[in-house]
């Protein structure tokens, strides 16, 4: 099978990825559950990752750096836990529904009231249209780093900029580009970073977290066990602690710490695969008759994606064939997407979307590229 569905998630992991695991699985206990071999070997394994992670996002606290089981639950407790109620709050179009619904939620609730900022006619946003709906009463701005759908990238520098000169809270939804485009915490100012561990990260699933800058608070939206302070009614205040209650995933967090360790290695060869998969791809399809390339692929940053049509089919039909007859893998549908499709035009039919990984070569890129030609045909 040749895989295209990366931006779901990356199945090519790196050997020391499952190594750790399963070293892991035969080893560690609970962490800061006792002081036994096994308990302290947890902790130990859940450290060295909140540093290598933090390290790697330019988190200025190892402590703030907080587990969670993927990138939607990291986005639940940022945007429920640390805007303020009564808050005009902007997201843009762009929005997976991991962002989307929690905001919807809160609006529903009269908590929040929500502006969204649209995008150009190829998915590009602005930090000039943020800064042009700011009002007296707005407290934050939620926004991902990059389209799930196009690959498009945000301007989150400048947004940080924009938020810092006006006090806002600046959230971030890293789940496509962590791993993949560098990201400084402190330099794109960045209030709460969210990520998840199992795409770009090249971690396993069930891993993600939010880096938090020093100064902003959460409030925690599970409650219970944390190993510490248990005569207390409520949850620690200090983080992680705060907001990490039960039982950590160790396991996986050992397979995403060896995966740290191999991006750290391989620094920004990662994106300079990823995007010259990507152009490869894209220079093979944009011009066969029939096809429909959505986006801004030719902007000089960009995410391993391309979302097409072939003519007036409907993207699970094209998607089902490419499986079926090409043995490719690729995504279709709505993509958990349904504002950015609706400014697309591709609400009925959906799209197809191939996104690629550093584990991929030119050769599955030229098959994939002749399957959409024949399909077209």
């Amino acid at each position: 099978m040749i895989y295209l569905d990366n931006a779901a998630t990356t199945l090519h992991k790196p050997p020391e990825v499952g190594q750790a695991m399963l070293r892991a699985l035969n080893t560690v206990g609970n962490p800061s559950r006792g002081t036994h071999d096994s308990a302290l070997q947890a902790s130990s394994v859940v450290y060295s990752a909140r540093k290598k992670l933090a390290r790697y996002f330019n988190c200025p606290r190892p402590d703030h750096v907080i587990f969670t089981q993927n990138a939607t639950h990291a986005l639940n407790l940022a945007i429920c836990g640390a805007i303020p109620r009564g808050s005009h709050v902007l997201s843009t179009v762009l929005e997976h529904n991991s962002v989307l619904r929690p905001l919807y939620r809160m609006e529903d609730a009269s908590e929040i009231t929500l502006d969204l900022v649209r995008a150009d006619a190829k998915g590009n946003l602005r930090a000039a249209d943020f800064a042009a709906r700011i009002t007296p009463q707005t407290r934050a701005i939620v926004c991902t780093h990059a389209s799930n759908l196009t690959g498009n990238v945000t301007p989150i520098e400048e947004i940080g900029a924009l938020c810092r000169s006006h006090g806002l809270l600046f959230i971030v939804d890293a789940s496509q580009t962590a791993g993949c485009i560098p990201i400084d915490c402190q330099a794109m100012g960045i209030d709460i970073l969210c990520f998840t561990g199992h795409k770009g990260l090249m971690g396993p699933q069930g891993t993600g977290g939010l880096c938090i800058r020093p100064g902003v608070t959460v409030d925690p939206v599970l409650v219970g066990g944390s190993g510490v302070q248990s005569y207390r009614r409520t949850q620690p205040e200090e983080y992680p602690t705060h907001l990490e209650a039960g039982t950590l995933n160790s396991h996986g967090i050992a397979g995403l710490s060896a995966a740290l360790d191999v991006l750290e290695r391989l620094g920004s060869e990662v994106y300079a695969q990823e995007h010259r998969l990507m152009r490869r791809f894209y220079e093979g399809v944009r011009d066969i008759e029939g096809v429909t390339v959505y986006g801004d692929c030719d902007a000089p940053l960009h995410t391993g994606v391309v979302a097409l049509n072939i003519r007036d089919y409907d993207s699970n039909e094209v998607a089902d064939e490419l499986a079926i007859s090409f043995d490719i893998a690729t995504r279709s549908g709505a993509h958990c997407a349904p504002m950015m499709h609706q400014a697309l035009g591709t609400t009925e039919r959906g799209a197809v979307r191939f996104s690629f990984g550093y584990y991929n070569t030119p050769e599955e890129v030229d098959r994939a590229i002749d399957a959409v030609r024949q399909l077209a045909r």
